[in-house]
């Protein structure tokens, strides 16, 4: 019997949480939203910039904003595309779009014109909802894409007028966040609504195997290519991790709402569904973070609330717990604290342990799995180092270099990944989509993992990321882990460097918590802890990281500058 059929990991599940979901449980995300909807009319959905917006109001205003779609002649399959930082028009846009049938293109505001000319080309998007602190970027590009309907938002559009009005003049007047643009024919977001109010919205029928969403892909290993996400792959993967969080998010006092932290943004896949859908359907309340880089905006904008659960990233826990600022937030609600995106580093998640009292549990996923395949279990109470356990009705295996599955404990092999959350494949490229399934439909990750006798699997690194030194193999991840734990380093990353004696050395590059670190501290420091060959070559101390807006370190430019 082959570990496949074993599910080896279903035996170290916390109580309570099943072995599988029910993916058919909604017909669609829309279905979802609606049922929230209505239970939750009273409850606030969204705190920001000191306002709440409850559940009622979004559904309100997202049938009027899907009657203004549909008066514009979009019609089911149509793509429609978000640019926006997180406010509350974000899942208003996103409600609207999926509930006329539309398909929602999530795009990163801080795309340049080129990247965003990429994005709405392929995906033949017909018409944008953006905010105008962007607008100059859509500008450049616009003639060149498929686009003919601008809705175009502000900062401050849904906080009423005097405090709206107030924050729009700030941000265009006194911070000049807005640069110059000429959209002549583009429609104001309250406009758009008030339009779409006296239209009326048709809702059409919407199926499981509809497309919901084209996620694309962060682009760090080639060209951005759109995953396809079904209705029913995202309704799989927000019951998914509900299943995975019930055993923590019980334990929240009943009259309580559930408060979950948004400030990962809401265009990357795991903000999207882990933040987003998720507290849409447990009906909680999503505190929406517009900027996650300034810190004592965020810590402001989080003191007011009882928090319970918190996804981010490696780089957000460690920036936020090294704040000065950091106990003005009461951290003693929180239940959960989840890190995706990348590895969470040990000493960063020992840190967060200490002084909130709740273990990071570390996820994984991918955009082409909606995202979330594995995580550590809510009811640890350590941090593990690993990626976890497979979630319910997820298979995960490891295939060796010949494409066969590995059964030796410990061996390493590429994770691949079978379940309701995983892709249709990539938008209008069989190709790519072919290179990445195998026969038995498992998604292959690229990513090389290991699985141990309780099922929990861990990431040694991706494919393309291994350093070849003098036919050894170097993790980046595992050096990563060994500098970070360096009295003195705030953050560091490990790419591999051409070195004409060794074919590739190790090149770190570190930012400094102690200006007076030194590179003979590191190298001695490196010395008593990693093989030669994984020691490194160069050491390169910067003031910053290339970070992804997500916050993940872009090994790649680090590569790129010698």
């Amino acid at each position: 019997m082959t570990l496949l059929t074993e599910r080896p990991w279903l035996s170290s599940y916390p109580e309570g949480v099943p072995a599988d979901i029910d993916p058919a449980h909604y017909a669609s995300l829309a279905a979802l939203m609606d049922e929230s909807f209505q239970q939750y009319a009273q409850r606030t959905a969204y705190s920001y910039m000191g306002k709440d917006v409850s559940f009622g109001r979004t559904d309100k205003l997202s049938r009027s904003l899907a009657g203004y779609l549909q008066s514009l002649g979009l019609t089911k399959g149509d793509r429609v595309a978000v640019m926006m930082p997180n406010t509350p028009q974000y899942p208003m846009a996103v409600a609207a779009i999926l509930r006329a049938g539309l398909v929602l293109v999530n795009i990163n505001p801080l795309y340049t014109p080129r990247e965003l000319e990429h994005q709405l080309k392929d995906s033949g998007a017909k018409a944008i909802i953006i905010i105008e602190n962007f607008a100059n970027t859509l500008e450049k590009c616009l003639a060149d894409t498929p686009v003919k309907h601008i809705v175009l938002c502000a900062l401050g559009d849904q906080l009423g007028w005097l405090k709206g009005g107030l924050v729009n003049f700030v941000v265009r007047n006194v911070k000049k966040m807005v640069p110059e643009y000429h959209l002549p024919h583009a429609v104001r977001f309250n406009d758009a609504l008030a339009l779409g109010r006296s239209a009326g919205f048709k809702a059409p029928s919407i199926q499981g195997d509809d497309v919901a969403v084209l996620q694309y892909t962060g682009g760090t290993t080639g060209v951005s290519k759109g995953a396809v996400l079904l209705h029913r792959n995202v309704v799989a993967n927000v019951l998914q991790a509900q299943a995975w969080y019930n055993p923590a998010m019980q334990k929240v006092p009943a009259g309580e709402q559930p408060t979950t932290v948004c400030a990962l943004p809401l265009y990357h896949i795991f903000a999207f569904t882990v933040g987003m859908m998720l507290s849409l359907r447990t009906g909680g309340k999503l505190v929406l973070i517009p900027n996650p880089r300034d810190l004592p905006a965020v810590l402001k904008a989080l003191a007011p609330h009882h928090i319970h659960s918190f996804p981010a990233v490696n780089t957000l826990f460690n920036a936020l717990v090294h704040h000065p600022d950091f106990h003005t937030v009461d951290w003693s609600h929180l239940k959960v604290s989840v890190g995706g995106g990348s590895s969470v580093q040990s000493a960063v998640a020992q840190r967060w342990l200490e002084e909130t009292g709740c273990p990071i549990c570390e996820g994984y996923g991918l955009s082409e799995t909606s995202p979330t395949v594995s995580c550590n279990p809510v009811t640890s109470h350590e941090f593990t180092g690993t990626i976890g356990l497979p979630l319910p009705s997820t298979r995960m295996k490891l295939l060796d270099d010949a494409g066969m599955e590995v059964t030796t404990l410990g061996q390493p092999g590429e994770i691949v990944i079978h379940g309701p959350q995983v892709m249709a494949g990539y938008w209008q490229r069989p190709d790519e989509t072919a290179k990445v399934m195998t026969a038995d439909g498992y998604f292959r990750t690229g990513d090389i993992g290991i699985m141990d006798a309780r099922g929990y699997f861990k990431i040694v690194d991706r494919k393309k990321d291994m350093i070849l030194v003098s036919g050894f193999n170097v993790y980046p991840n595992e050096v990563e882990e060994v500098v970070a734990e360096c009295p003195g380093v705030l953050e560091c990353a490990a790419v591999g460097v051409s070195d004409i004696r060794t074919g590739e050395a190790v090149k770190l590059v570190i930012v400094k918590q102690d200006p007076a670190l030194t590179e003979a501290q590191v190298r001695e420091f490196c010395k008593a802890r990693l093989a030669g060959y994984k020691q490194p070559k160069l050491i390169e101390f910067r003031a910053d990281m290339p970070k992804s807006p997500v916050g993940k370190i872009l090994r790649r430019e680090l590569r790129d500058k010698k």
